[in-house]
């Protein structure tokens, strides 16, 4: 699932420069990590919630928590595909 969302991440973001093995599973996505910002959170949720039709709400209290890391991300996918199924 990790290498499968970096390469989402890679593909949504147009971030043709960098590869998977590039991206640490628990390297922080924003700010001093990867460097995403809040448009880039946008897109992002928009082709997670297109491939694994999870939906994560910019209004939730844990929306930092679940950008947090390619882990973390995980995570949370695979907990709401489990609920919804």
């Amino acid at each position: 699932m990790e290498n499968e969302l970096k390469q989402l991440i890679i593909d949504s973001l147009d971030l043709e420069d960098l590869s998977i093995d590039e991206i640490d599973n628990e390297e922080a996505l924003f700010n001093e990590g990867l460097g995403l910002d809040s448009i880039d959170a946008l897109e992002l949720g928009l082709a997670i919630r297109k491939k694994y039709n999870v939906r994560i709400d910019a209004e939730k209290d844990d929306v930092i928590k679940i950008f947090a890391s390619v882990s973390a991300l995980a995570s949370f996918i695979e907990s709401e595909q489990k609920r919804d199924a």
